[in-house]
C-alpha cells in the first residue's frame, strides 16, 4: 500500500502500516471519511477523485471525473463536483462536492485505472456526449477518441443497459460534429466555430504540411491546403514559455519559407470576440485566395 496515494485508513491500520493516532497527526492528511494520504503528497484533482471512490466502495468514477483519472487534458474550466456512478438501488446521499449518479454498468463498461474502477473510455465518451452542452460533449468525445484510438461513430453502436432517447438524439448530434484528429479542446472549439460560417471553407484538422520538394515541414492545428494557410491556437504557454516561444518562431519561419501563411487564434477570439474573429478570418482568406488565384471556398 502506497501511503503517498489515497488509502483507506482502516486498511492501513489493519495491515500494520500505521496507527489511528498517527493518522490523526501531522504526517497524514484526511481527504474524506476513512480516506487519507501522506502529508508530503501533493493533493490534486485526480487524488481527490480517487479518495472519493475509495470512500464509497462499489462506486465507479464517471463523467468528467473519469476524464481526469485517465489523464486526458480536456476538462472545461470551473469547479465541477466529483462524479461517482452507483447502482440504481443505492440510497446514500452524496456529500458536498460529489454527485452520485444512479446507473447500470456492464462489465465491459468499467476499467481499473491504478486499482480505481472507472467507466471505460467509450462509456465515458457516451455519457458526456449524451448530456450537457453540445460543445462540451464534442470536446469530450474528441479528446477521448484521440487518446484511446476509437472512432466517434463507434459510440452509436455501444450497447448500454438503459433507454434514454433524449440522450440518444444529443449523442447523434455530438458524434456528427466530433473528429478524433483534434488534439486539444481549443482546436475542437475553433473547428466548431468555423463550421458553417459563411465565406469560410471547412479546414482540415492536424493538416500535414510539406514543401514543394515533398519534405515534411510541420503539422498545423487547422489548415486549408489550397490556400496554403494555417490556423494555430496560441495559448498562454506559447507566450510565457520561452522555449515554446522559440519553437513557435522557428516553426512559423519554416512554414513561411514553404509558402504558408500562419494565422493565430487566441482564447479572446474564442470566448470574447468570436464574431469579430470570423470577420477578420473571412477577409484574410479572401485576400489569400486572390493572391494565389484560387477559389476561396
Amino acid at each position: 500500500m502506497d501511503l503517498d496515494e489515497p488509502f483507506r485508513g482502516s486498511r492501513a491500520i489493519a495491515a500494520g502500516l500505521t496507527t489511528r493516532r498517527r493518522l490523526r497527526g501531522p504526517g497524514f492528511r484526511e481527504l474524506g471519511r476513512d480516506t487519507c494520504v501522506a502529508a508530503s503528497a501533493t493533493v490534486d484533482d485526480r487524488m481527490r477523485i480517487v479518495a472519493a471512490a475509495l470512500e464509497l466502495p462499489g462506486a465507479v468514477v464517471g463523467g468528467w471525473s473519469a476524464v481526469v483519472v485517465y489523464g486526458v487534458d480536456a476538462v472545461p474550466g470551473g469547479e465541477r463536483p466529483i462524479e461517482l456512478v452507483v447502482g440504481p438501488r443505492h440510497l446514500r446521499r452524496a456529500r458536498a462536492g460529489k454527485v452520485l449518479r444512479q446507473d447500470v454498468l456492464g462489465e465491459h463498461e468499467v476499467e481499473l485505472v491504478d486499482g480505481v474502477p472507472v467507466t471505460s473510455p467509450l462509456r465515458t465518451a457516451l455519457d458526456l456526449g449524451s448530456r450537457g452542452p453540445h460543445v462540451e460533449g464534442v470536446i469530450a468525445v474528441d479528446a477521448l477518441a484521440h487518446a484511446f484510438g476509437f472512432g466517434p461513430a463507434e459510440l452509436l453502436d455501444v450497447p448500454v443497459r438503459r433507454d434514454n432517447p433524449r440522450g440518444r438524439r444529443r449523442l447523434v448530434a455530438v458524434v456528427g460534429d466530433a473528429d478524433a484528429r483534434a488534439e486539444s479542446p481549443p482546436e475542437t472549439r475553433t473547428r466548431l466555430l468555423l463550421r458553417g460560417a459563411d465565406g469560410i471553407p471547412e479546414p482540415i484538422p492536424q493538416l500535414v504540411v510539406c514543401d514543394d520538394g515533398g519534405r515534411f515541414v510541420g503539422r498545423v492545428d487547422l489548415g486549408w491546403r489550397g490556400l496554403r494557410t494555417a490556423l494555430e491556437y496560441q495559448g498562454d504557454h506559447h507566450r510565457v514559455d520561452k522555449a515554446q516561444w522559440r519553437r513557435d518562431a522557428v516553426r512559423s519561419t519554416e512554414l513561411a519559407a514553404a509558402g504558408w501563411l500562419v494565422l493565430p487564434i487566441t482564447a479572446h477570439d474564442l470566448f470574447v470576440d468570436p464574431w469579430g474573429f470570423l470577420l477578420r478570418l473571412r477577409i484574410a482568406l479572401a485576400r489569400r485566395a486572390r493572391e494565389l488565384a484560387v477559389p476561396s471556398s
